[in-house]
């Protein structure tokens, strides 16, 4: 069954792109959250809406919320995706998709994985869902009007 909006977001550890383990719960005590899943690093769309999350992430940071990306590839691979484009936020390793799984992203056509952002609040609640495989920058602009309304509700 999918996360929709209202639920309480699985909690999870991954490796981010040095290897470090991160845990979901201890990003939620600092700050919300804009989580999103892509289908490939250096893909065209993924490096477009990487860039888009890059370009806008002192708008995230000045809402109260921190960037995380996962996708499937490995902890190098994702080392070296952040270098080339300059991304200043984590990318999480899911290999085997175990979280995707958790998380009920959808593949599109049954083959790529999906393209799904979740907004969530401090508190661990999904605040949006956005889904669109091929509107890849919209990701972006959608996630930060919510933080912005979080943030002036006082829940980001």
């Amino acid at each position: 069954m999918p996360i929709k909006t209202g639920d309480q977001a699985p909690d999870f550890t991954l490796p981010k792109q040095d290897g470090t383990p991160v845990h979901l719960k201890e990003l939620l005590q600092k700050a919300a959250v804009v989580l999103y899943f892509y289908p490939k690093d250096d893909t065209p769309g993924c490096t477009k809406e990487a860039c888009s999350f890059r370009d806008s992430y002192e708008a995230f940071k000045d809402a109260g919320a921190e960037v995380v990306g996962i996708s499937s590839q490995s902890a190098a691979s994702h080392e070296a995706f952040a270098a080339k484009h300059r991304l200043p936020f984590t990318l999480l390793s899911d290999t085997g998709g175990k979280v995707r799984s958790q998380y009920g992203v959808p593949s599109t056509l049954g083959l790529l994985p999906g393209r799904v952002t979740y907004v969530i609040d401090r508190g661990g609640v999904v605040r949006h869902v956005f889904n669109s495989q091929l509107n890849a920058t919209r990701h972006v602009t959608e996630a930060l009007g919510v933080i912005k309304q979080l943030r002036g509700a006082g829940a980001a």
